[in-house]
């Protein structure tokens, strides 16, 4: 009940108490969780080398399943639409594998993409495609068609990635006060080092992740790196435009309040509350807090809190939660950004604004398909006008702008 909830205790009053300090506190009425070092966890696992200190990327293996097991390899794709399931487009491939037989399925619907590999043991025959899912209506398999179906997969593949990075100094419990900071100590200086290059933004050719790279409106520069072939770029507190006058400083907060995971970085043990910025993104931050900066010894403090519909992700913090300054602490940082921010789209706010996106580019690719077929049976002309375009993109929040 309402009137039984006790709230956590406010940042004023932990203040006041005096040290020693949490790194982070829950906000007074709830609504985010902190990790917990403490938890048991299994051991990480590596994704891709044991270079990587065993820290795993987390990702949907079936984005790019059609891409790593059918493009280029002999298979078909079939199209239909389902009385109650919509549109449903299928691959389906013949395997060896050990002196065995399999099918290799995948079947993609309005809700999910469902990858399986049967085995065919036993059976006399390959069973039909109607005894498979119920699809009926086939698609002839071409490089065009099957172009369609990689770009519909990997909608969701994210190789660009943008972080706000906030300073926080000791006692400060608003927004206004973290965005009012403008100096950059040598402490601070040393952690960005940490996360990347410190690049001039005029020209700049990579990932801008939303900064202006020609007229200097976002700044002179900013802080950039490229971590397991994917792209990262910083929108740092100090380095965005500090307006006089402007007790919001929204040139910065335009930016970091529009990012989904954030880096907190204190010089002083202080504690940090998740609602002090007013976000409608900003969904998980890390903080890092620094020990003994500038020497041999420097060590960094870590915590993690995210909204409470944000599902936990990897790598776990150790016990304790502290690491040496240097590659391990950097690649267990930048994945557990890179994690963050996955987990965040399986939030209830991303997912319901990804289901609208994901039917929407289904219905748009069942109906490519469809012309396609028409126009390779001589039935129809597909126009210019009416063919998908197809490349690169920004990852899920740019397929939400392009759908909607």
């Amino acid at each position: 009940m309402q009137d039984d909830y006790i709230p956590y205790p406010r940042i004023e009053d932990i203040l006041e108490k005096g040290s020693p300090y949490p790194q982070v506190i829950l906000p007074q009425f709830g609504g985010y969780w902190i990790e917990d070092a403490e938890a048991p966890v299994g051991t990480p696992t590596s994704s891709e080398s044991s270079f990587w200190f065993g820290f795993r990327l987390e990702c949907n293996s079936s984005a790019r399943a059609y891409r790593k097991h059918f493009l280029g390899r002999e298979h078909m794709n079939y199209y239909c639409t389902g009385s109650s399931l919509g549109n449903l487009i299928m691959s389906l491939k013949h395997e060896e594998a050990e002196g065995q037989e399999f099918l290799r399925i995948m079947l993609r619907s309005r809700t999910k993409t469902h990858h399986d590999r049967i085995s065919l043991a036993g059976l006399n025959q390959l069973p039909s495609v109607p005894q498979i899912a119920k699809v009926r209506r086939a698609d002839l398999s071409t490089t065009n068609g099957s172009q369609l179906i990689v770009g519909y997969d990997e909608h969701e593949v994210n190789n660009t990635f943008k972080f706000g990075v906030i300073y926080q100094k000791f006692g400060q419990t608003s927004e206004e006060e973290l965005f009012g900071n403008n100096e950059e100590t040598p402490a601070f200086r040393e952690f960005l080092s940490v996360l990347g290059d410190n690049i001039e933004l005029n020209d700049f050719k990579g990932f801008r992740g939303g900064l202006d790279v020609s007229h200097g409106q976002t700044g002179s520069e900013s802080v950039y790196t490229v971590f397991r072939q994917r792209e990262m770029m910083f929108h740092v507190s100090t380095k965005l435009p500090f307006t006089e006058g402007d007790v919001q400083q929204l040139q910065r907060k335009r930016h970091i309040g529009n990012d989904i995971v954030a880096a907190v970085f204190q010089e002083d043990a202080t504690p940090f509350v998740p609602d002090m910025i007013a976000s409608n993104f900003l969904h998980a931050y890390v903080l890092v807090q620094v020990e003994n900066p500038g020497t041999e010894h420097t060590t960094y403090k870590v915590s993690v809190t995210a909204r409470e519909d944000v599902p936990p992700f990897g790598p776990p913090l150790p016990n304790p939660a502290v690491f040496k300054k240097g590659p391990e602490f950097r690649d267990f940082l930048l994945t557990k950004l890179i994690n963050a921010e996955n987990a965040c789209y399986k939030s209830d706010k991303f997912a319901k604004l990804e289901g609208r996106t994901r039917a929407a580019l289904l219905d748009n690719l069942h109906d490519e398909l469809h012309r396609q077929t028409q126009t390779t049976l001589g039935l129809g002309q597909a126009g210019e006008e009416d063919k998908l375009e197809n490349g690169g993109h920004g990852g899920l929040l740019e397929s939400f702008k392009v759908t909607l």
